[in-house]
């Protein structure tokens, strides 16, 4: 019994903790806005008073106590002032224009039956010598000191110290504030599985204590952009209810060398004082990145930072219930200390969505949208293979504004048919003025691209064909879709894929006898694929099961790498690596030339239907293919070409 009794307090002291927290925060933003709008209005009110003070007593003329007697005599004074001092007032010139003077006062006893006589106006003052010294002196200083306090706040986010650089900018969540839970994750089941324990062990930690066994220090979420490894993090604190500590790995680097070492130890320091609770830090790789990588930008002050942190990880203990989450889409170039046992010792992957994952996260997203009853979910999961979370996001977001554009009450199949479009290809083109020439060119290399397509047979279907301009360069698209999940390729599936994207150019050379530039992007993707075949894949009979790649790629960024490849294969191994990618690339394309010479019928007849409508969808392809195979019997090679139903 008294074991049960100590996980049901733990809740009452965190929630303390929270309340504690939260009341700090409160107090210390109310007080800096006080202070701040204080600062900015003694500021006002002190400039304004030294410049009119200053500027009064330039315009006063200094003359001597004679003058001022003759000038008495002569009835030219008025309005007089004098203190113990000095005697001020207003005098006439000979030009009859009057001025400001002051004069020295000196021991003169006839002076009252002077100005009595004279019959000037005079009057008695006191000055506070106090009050000048503050007004002349101290206020200039104050104000003076008051802006650079709030230049140092403004440059090191806490109270008015330069020491304050090394102050955390973490931003701490409450176990209220987190209203994310894994309902709010789909598509990333086996991530969860792995993170159930450390919401467990976050809530019950005394039943892992008792068995002698540790919970991970940090836990590493790798994975491509977009596929939730935030929203992930925030899910785990949600659930376990405890503090969660976020920061980016850019946070903790700052000019000054020393602040971003001194930031690692103050996040550790305030985590471990609420405690239990989760420290995250998005984009590790701006932080953990290895060292020596690149000896030509050295930057020392990342380095300490990052030596710091590996220095807290060793040292607090798991026990005091204090878990780093760490995200990164880069985990190739992280520091290998940073990803031995003992630091981040769990790797988690949350990798891209499968069809049945996909369909799980459009129903967390259509929560809040009204959908028509004819939606299909399975469909558009179907219908987009290789999109994230983000992505699947941001396809609802579309549907749901060309629906509200177009004043529907409610997103149909029409609308996500054209978001998904939209995402793919980019925005619709519908003004761009194209000559006839040029419309006829796209309809034939799509067509091209299209038939290639449905004739191979390990080829994606054709979902659509369109000649309207979308994005930025397309003039036109051909979209297939998978019919399944897949995650390897066969030798013949690549020479397949090829030959579907050498089949636009080809269709233009076969109608026109000429090729145009439309093919750039298209050839590009088809050496890619053929140099991938002969480096990477060891699928050249001629060079042998060898791979000749070693500057890898990131594992989750379509990015190529940086200068100072090197390769480690002779001068003559690298000619025959040419010649035999542009053999593999000559097979291909005698292959299309060889297919769509032959069916230059059916290329026409679908090129006009193509110009006719604009666009076709692969059932209405596959119908116009069915009615031309049945019309067709001059057919010499009586090769199945059409692909099975």
């Amino acid at each position: 019994m008294p074991k049960s009794n100590k996980p049901k307090k733990e809740p009452k002291k965190r929630k303390n903790i929270i309340l504690e927290i939260k009341d700090k925060n409160k107090n210390s933003e109310k007080k800096t806005k006080n202070f701040t709008f204080l600062y900015f209005i003694v500021a006002i009110i002190a400039i304004f008073m030294i410049h009119s003070y200053l500027s009064f007593r330039t315009e006063i003329k200094t003359i001597p106590y004679s003058e001022f007697k003759t000038l008495v005599s002569q009835n030219k004074i008025s309005d007089l002032t004098i203190d113990n001092e000095k005697i001020q007032g207003t005098m006439a010139q000979d030009d009859g224009k009057k001025v400001k003077f002051m004069a020295s006062r000196v021991e003169d006893p006839d002076l009252v039956k002077d100005l009595q006589k004279g019959n000037v106006r005079f009057s008695g003052s006191f000055e506070n010598k106090i009050v000048r010294v503050i007004i002349e002196w101290i206020l200039p200083f104050a104000v003076i000191i008051l802006i650079w306090n709030l230049l140092m706040r403004k440059m090191g986010g806490a109270p008015s110290s330069v020491l304050n650089f090394g102050k955390s900018r973490g931003k701490i969540y409450g176990e209220d504030e987190i209203k994310i839970t894994f309902d709010d994750v789909a598509g990333v089941d086996e991530a969860k599985e792995e993170l159930q324990e450390i919401i467990e062990y976050l809530r019950f930690p005394q039943k892992f204590l008792d068995l002698g066994g540790k919970i991970p220090k940090g836990i590493l979420l790798v994975g491509p952009p977009g596929t939730g490894k935030t929203l992930l993090a925030k899910a785990v604190a949600g659930e376990a209810k405890v503090p969660f500590f976020s920061m980016s790995g850019s946070d903790f680097v700052e000019m000054f060398v020393g602040v971003g070492a001194s930031r690692v130890r103050d996040l550790f320091s305030q985590a471990q004082q609420k405690a239990p609770c989760i420290i995250f830090i998005d984009e590790l790789d701006a932080l953990g990145k290895a060292r020596g990588m690149n000896p030509l930008s050295s930057h020392d002050e990342r380095e300490q930072t990052l030596n710091q942190l590996l220095a807290e990880m060793d040292g607090f203990d798991t026990k005091t219930g204090v878990i780093i989450v760490g995200a990164t889409n880069r985990p190739e170039i992280l520091d290998s200390a940073l990803l031995r046992p003992g630091r981040f010792d769990r790797h988690v992957l949350v990798d891209r969505p499968d069809i049945k994952g996909r369909e799980e996260i459009l129903k967390v997203h259509i929560r809040e949208v009204k959908l028509a009853r004819n939606i299909d979910l399975a469909v558009i999961a179907a219908r987009t293979p290789g999109f994230v979370g983000a992505d699947l996001a941001n396809l609802i977001n579309e549907a749901a504004l060309l629906a509200a554009r177009k004043g529907k009450s409610s997103v149909t199949m029409e609308e996500f048919e054209e978001a998904i479009d939209r995402v793919v290809a980019g925005l619709e083109k519908k003004k761009r003025v194209m000559s006839r020439k040029e419309k006829e060119i796209v309809a034939y290399h799509e067509t091209g691209h299209a038939l290639m397509a449905e004739f191979l047979e390990t080829t994606d279907p054709v979902h659509k064909i369109s000649i309207i301009p979308r994005g930025i360069a397309a003039l036109g698209y051909t979209m297939q879709l998978p019919t399944e999940d897949r995650y390897l390729m066969t030798k013949n599936e690549l020479i397949d894929r090829m030959c579907v994207l050498l089949g636009g150019r080809v269709a233009e050379e076969v109608i026109f006898k000429e090729i145009s530039t439309g093919a750039q992007n298209d050839l590009a993707r088809a050496t890619d694929i053929a140099r991938s075949m002969v480096k990477e894949y060891g699928m050249s009979e001629k060079l042998g099961h060898m791979t000749f790649e070693h500057n890898r790629k990131p594992l989750f960024l379509d990015i190529t790498p940086g200068f100072g490849t090197s390769k480690d294969y002779s001068e003559e191994t690298a000619r025959e690596i040419d010649n035999e990618v542009r053999d593999i690339i000559e097979h291909c394309y005698v292959k299309v030339k060889s297919t769509l010479t032959e069916k230059s019928g059916l290329l026409e007849l679908v090129a006009r239907t193509l110009l006719e409508k604009e666009s076709i969808d692969g059932d209405e392809l596959r119908t116009i293919l069915k009615e031309h195979a049945d019309g067709d019997h001059n057919n010499e090679s009586g090769e199945k070409t059409d692909r099975p139903d």
